[in-house]
């Protein structure tokens, strides 16, 4: 392969600056056909990978061996450690361990009893998720993360059962088929801010343009979490608003009604559909490489500004960039 012809291994594909080149990008390495590869293939894409970094791969590697391997090695390699994730913790899971459980919510929400376990099934699922992809530089102790993991399946369970509640003489079939989303959209309002609490008391990483790091920011960290949480919510409200309407006139056809065997496959198929394209959508909505400007780190942070103005001999830059995360 010509070094014209590199892949650039440690980079994505597409232009990150543009939502389109961010939705390719998650597009390609949430592939949920990467989560069935087995742990020998996997380990040996992160090899090739690895040899093809320092430019010592294979002799008649191709570009598409290439290609596939960066592609399962971002889908399921944590990026800060190198390590292999948790098969339910990987971005290629993300669309597989969804409908299931998405699928699960929306069928069975007629009682208090399956509300809550199901809520208690999706809350583990997302603290696992959160935990797997969590940033190595801010790792959290046992009691943070059984308090995050209690409090965001308590926040779910409560909601969705208060929210079912209200409705009960107050609305109709369709609006009780809304709990398990008021649920989830609270819980990760939650989960998400307490699994990454170590990010708002430390602050994140910030970086110059040119990748130079130039201190920590709170600020950033409050900015990068909000904007995965809305991620979150955005990922999974069409499903979770769009199948209830189809159901419920659905269910009005004796046929359908009769066959309940048929519901919860057919809802959880529905949402892998929807799925697929939520979760890079969603990842794709905000850069990866986030940014801040250095008047909100002077207005809410002036003890940090001033470390920075001296870091950088009073050439201070107008942005400051950090990994939001996912």
């Amino acid at each position: 392969m010509s070094s014209s012809d590199r892949v650039k291994i440690d980079e994505p594909l597409w232009d990150q600056s543009t939502f389109l080149g961010r939705f390719k990008h998650f597009l390609f390495i949430t592939d949920p056909r990467s989560c069935i590869v087995s742990d020998d293939k996997l380990y040996e894409a992160k090899t090739l990978v690895e040899q093809y970094r320092i430019g010592k791969e294979p002799p008649g590697t191709t570009q598409d061996k290439v290609l596939m391997a960066k592609k399962l090695y971002e889908g399921a390699f944590h990026p800060d450690t190198g390590d292999l994730q948790n098969l339910f913790g990987r971005m290629s899971f993300q669309v597989p361990g969804g409908m299931a459980v998405t699928g699960a919510m929306l069928t069975f929400y007629r009682t208090s009893g399956a509300v809550m376990f199901w809520q208690w099934v999706n809350q583990s699922f997302n603290a696992l998720v959160n935990y797997t992809n969590r940033n190595a530089k801010s790792p959290l102790t046992t009691e943070q993360l059984g308090l995050a993991y209690i409090s965001a399946t308590a926040s779910a369970g409560l909601v969705a059962v208060q929210f079912k509640g209200f409705l009960e003489k107050r609305a109709g079939s369709l609006m009780k088929r809304y709990v398990p989303f008021v649920a989830v959209a609270a819980a990760n309002c939650v989960n998400i801010p307490l699994m990454r609490q170590n990010e708002i008391l430390d602050g994140n990483d910030v970086y110059d343009e040119n990748g130079n790091r130039l201190g920590q920011s709170k600020v950033a960290a409050v900015v990068g979490i909000s904007q995965v949480v809305l991620s979150r919510i955005v990922m999974c409200a069409p499903g979770m608003t769009v199948l209830p309407i189809i159901m419920d006139r659905l269910e009005k056809r004796p046929a359908f009604k009769r066959a309940t065997w048929f519901h919860a496959p057919f809802q959880t198929v529905a949402v892998g559909c929807f799925l697929l394209f939520m979760v890079p959508f969603a990842c794709a909505i905000f850069p990866q490489k986030a940014s801040l400007s250095m008047s909100t780190i002077k207005k809410y942070e002036p003890e940090e500004y001033i470390k920075i103005v001296k870091q950088t001999k009073g050439q201070v830059p107008d942005r400051v960039y950090f990994n939001k995360g996912l």
